[in-house]
């Protein structure tokens, strides 16, 4: 897909929409009220803390804090990208997604990538067809045969076969120049261009297709056949493939299962085939780099947990260090994380063949959980038993457990060293503190050395004629657009003595893709109220039309210590510009501009529990006299006056504390009664 979505059609599309019957096709809803609910499909749960609003046209878990509109949820629950869940919902409403404008520059990428993918696909039937027709294909079928894989399996995986000899891709699908060149770029040919040479990337080997998330071929791996080197061959860096980013076989891990139970990262593509051939259809594998953050974000966004299953033997340690490494920035609350290590000379291919699906799944369930291996890792070469070995070993686990994400499983990782060496939480914070100003972080673990390039021999082949515009290197396509949620949140009947917003407790922000939680811990001061800024923002959130009430945005947006008075300037900035977007409108459009964090501020102040009330007061209702009712305007307005008294009061401190703090001989006589004026402003005023 090329170009950008309007934002005028995504609020058309969603107002054709019912976020129940998106929801409802999905998740079994039950009418409560005004209002549905179910058990959150984004955390485990038994008594139902998700709701959906018809009313509003958005959805919240008070259990995990997930929020927003019917695209939001589609994006969450399928796990497809903004454009993808765009092109699923307006296939629902009948709508053909349109697309802005791009650059001639623009159009030649995405032009130039669709090219790539529809060359990819053809060069794997290509691997396909060779593997059932080739002369040489015996040699490629009784491999596989040895290595136990059927032909359905085979299939499944797009298994092939790239002949011997170095121009046989190049002769079927390089027709002209152009497919040559985005042969080129696709990584199947090389091209030696000082040598004037070009030649297929993969031959005499057993072919693998990687594919993406959507099923799209965008590289290829290769398993020699004979001695040559290297062993294993994958397509390099190109336009349409990063393997940085790839894992091989979570397209087929994610066709197999509804919900991932886990994924388990392998070594190599035949265990991953072959696993799955036992039933085991979770298997995956880097593509010859070791497991990264990248790697694992990728994987959590379709499972919360990830086993790396490696050999016994030193390699297999060295391996898992470095896939221990990476895992420590990752785990946030609710991922989970284990190591399998197997015989020496054992691999997934081999055992499963020997021990059955079954017992290997018990290994599986039974691996090693970070936090021992990361603790037995730490320890390795120390004697905790002693007092000096117990503090070389604090010394090193604390900066680690430092880089934990902030949550409840960091907080018992530190409760878990403490334990184990008879130190404080204070000491080892201080003991964190020390080595960062000293600048002893260190990795846990040192890289290996990169690999030697194996070298080859090469065939005299022509070159065909260069072709304008160069292609040698594309910078990356943009982004078709930004992801989006929309969102707003149900009402309930407020308590009977309710006379004010209650305060929303303080948000606290989750590493990673979790979303905004309330802390449980109310402050101190001001209990029950919520403070100004909060309630304007949640009356705006409600009634947009208040904004016409403070036509200065600028005002706000310029206090930049303050996040949620630029949060006012922004909301009414954008109400200001769009009168007419409601709350739905507002949350996708916030998440475009401001990003998913931003979004999540904003969205927790519309959904939070305690604001059902002061939404549901503004509710005329016949049961009640009129002079009952709830004036929102001279509460949006009583709201922006305490407001801006908090900020003459906050002023006239800094002031008061500048004043406190200044020589006054370094002054002039103005600039000192202009200082005492600002100190005073407050008490001027009154």
């Amino acid at each position: 897909m090329a170009g950008l979505i309007p934002q005028s059609f995504i609020d058309d599309m969603l107002d054709r929409l019912d976020i129940v019957d998106v929801v409802d096709s999905r998740v079994k809803l039950k009418k409560t009220g005004k209002n549905y609910s179910a058990c959150c499909p984004f955390h485990d749960e038994k008594t139902p803390s998700f709701t959906v609003s018809p009313e509003k046209q958005f959805y919240y878990c008070f259990g995990c804090g997930a929020s927003g509109n019917a695209l939001g949820f589609v994006m969450d629950y399928e796990r497809l990208s903004f454009p993808e869940a765009v092109e699923s919902l307006a296939r629902l409403t009948g709508l053909e997604v349109p697309r802005e404008v791009q650059t001639e520059a623009q159009a030649k990428r995405e032009q130039e990538k669709r090219s790539i993918y529809t060359l990819l696909e053809k060069a794997d039937e290509f691997y396909q067809q060779q593997l059932r027709h080739h002369p040489s294909k015996l040699q490629a079928v009784n491999y596989l045969k040895n290595r136990g894989l059927d032909g359905k399996t085979a299939k499944a995986y797009g298994v092939g076969f790239a002949p011997p000899g170095w121009d046989n891709l190049l002769k079927a699908l390089g027709q002209n120049d152009e497919d040559k060149h985005l042969l080129i770029e696709g990584g199947m040919l090389i091209h030696q261009e000082q040598e004037k040479k070009l030649y297929d990337r993969f031959r005499h080997r057993i072919m693998f297709p990687i594919r993406d998330t959507r099923g799209r071929v965008i590289g290829f791996g290769g398993r020699v056949l004979g001695d040559d080197k290297p062993k294993y061959l994958n397509s390099p860096e190109t336009p349409v493939f990063h393997k940085g980013q790839e894992l091989y076989g979570l397209y087929e891990a994610r066709l197999a299962y509804r919900e991932l139970p886990r994924l388990l990262v392998v070594e190599g593509y035949m265990d991953v085939v072959s696993l799955a051939q036992f039933g085991i259809g979770y298997g995956v594998a880097t593509l010859g780099t070791a497991c990264g953050p990248d790697h694992l974000d990728r994987a959590f966004k379709y499972t919360n947990e990830v086993v790396f299953c490696f050999d016994g033997d030193k390699a297999g340690r060295s391996a898992a260090h470095r896939a221990l490494e990476a895992s420590i920035d990752t785990m946030i609350d609710g991922r989970t994380v284990k190591f399998l290590f197997l015989p020496e000379g054992e691999d997934p291919d081999t055992l499963v063949r020997q021990i059955g699906p079954e017992k290997f799944e018990r290994m599986i369930e039974l691996a090693v959980p970070f936090e021992d291996y990361l603790f037995d890792a730490i320890a390795e070469g120390i004697n905790i038993r002693t007092m000096e070995g117990r503090a070389t070993f604090s010394k090193r686990a604390a900066p680690l457990l430092d880089r934990l994400p902030k949550g409840v499983f960091r907080e018992l990782m530190f409760e878990s060293l403490a334990t184990r060496t008879g130190l404080n939480r204070n000491i080892l914070q201080e003991l964190i503190q020390e080595q960062q100003q000293k600048g002893e972080m260190q990795p846990l673990f040192s890289a290996p050395p990169a690999p030697q390039k194996q070298e080859e021999s090469i065939p005299h082949l022509a070159m065909p004629k260069r072709m304008e515009p160069e292609w040698d290197h594309l910078p990356p396509a943009p982004s078709e657009y930004p992801d989006a949620e929309y969102g707003d949140f149900p009402q309930e009947l407020p308590p009977a003595d309710y006379h004010e917003f209650y305060e929303e407790p303080r948000l606290r922000r989750e590493p990673g893709n979790k979303p905004y939680q309330p802390d449980l811990q109310s402050r101190a001061s001001s209990k029950y109220l919520m403070p100004p800024v909060r309630k304007a923002l949640a009356l705006l959130l409600t009634h947009p039309i208040l904004a016409s009430l403070e036509p200065n945005h600028d005002e706000w947006l310029a206090q930049d210590d303050d996040l949620d008075c630029q949060m006012l300037g922004r909301l009414l900035k954008v109400l200001h510009e769009r009168p007419h977007y409601n709350l739905s409108h507002l949350i996708g459009y916030w998440r475009g501009i401001y990003g998913a964090e931003n979004t999540e501020r904003l969205a927790a102040v519309a959904g939070h529990d305690l604001l059902q009330a002061a939404n549901a007061i503004s509710q005329t209702r016949q049961d009640k006299p009129a002079k009952a009712d709830y004036d929102t305007e001279a509460a949006f307005t009583h709201a922006m006056q305490k407001l801006r008294l908090q900020q003459t009061q906050k002023k006239a401190d800094e002031s008061l504390a500048k004043l406190k703090n200044t020589n006054f001989n370094q002054l002039s006589k103005e600039e000192r009664e202009a200082l005492v004026r600002a100190a005073l402003d407050k008490k001027l005023q009154h």
